[in-house]
């Protein structure tokens, strides 16, 4: 996604400073971008990224497919739920998650009593662009992938609409760009965001 110019909106968000008040929890569909636009903010605002199933991976020492076809998935849920806990309660960060955290109620819960939650909302034909050609999706590994995805998307859209927070994604913004709007997002909480002009 290079090539892309900065926006005078970017260039000036780039330049502030900022203070973090609580971890921001990025949430949504498998594709939508939690992990690369949250790495991205995660720099804009001079804090730690972390990721929730690579967290599980390092602790496994395994991959998620190999977690889901070793143990299954409710195995994994139980293994997300305890690390997003602990991740909560270390210094605001950034966090991504993987695309069926947030559908756990105890996970929902301790987001929203400890971080923020934000949705990247992403529509169909982007998700399904961007997953289509990976076979690191174990939810994906059936004979029609695309209905499959659909079929996620329709029941998870409600659940991730209870997030505190939604930036909605644009296919043609780059990753920067995508991490500057989540931040104008964020600004609109003082409670999680404050900016710090230099």
């Amino acid at each position: 996604m290079s090539g892309f110019e900065q926006t005078p909106a970017d260039m000036a968000l780039n330049a502030a400073s900022y203070h973090l008040k609580k971890t921001v929890v990025m949430v949504g569909m498998m594709g939508a971008g939690k992990t690369a636009v949250g790495r991205a903010l995660a720099a804009k605002l001079n804090v730690n990224f972390l990721d929730s199933d690579h967290e599980i991976e390092t602790a496994a020492n395994l991959s998620v497919p190999e977690i889901f076809e070793r143990d299954g998935e409710a195995f994994f849920r139980k293994r997300e739920s305890e690390v997003i806990a602990r991740l909560l309660v270390e210094k605001p960060g950034v966090l991504s998650t993987g695309g069926g955290a947030f559908l756990a109620p105890v996970n929902r819960e301790n987001i929203s009593n400890m971080g923020v939650s934000l949705w990247l909302d992403a529509d169909i034909d982007l998700l399904w662009n961007r997953v289509r050609h990976k076979s690191s999706r174990p939810l994906l590994r059936t004979p029609n992938p695309r209905k499959t995805l659909a079929e996620l998307y329709e029941s998870r859209v409600p659940i991730y609409q209870k997030a505190d927070l939604t930036t909605r994604c644009c296919p043609h913004l780059s990753i920067d760009s995508m991490a500057t709007k989540v931040i104008e997002t964020l600004l609109n909480r003082p409670d999680v965001l404050e900016r710090n002009d230099a």
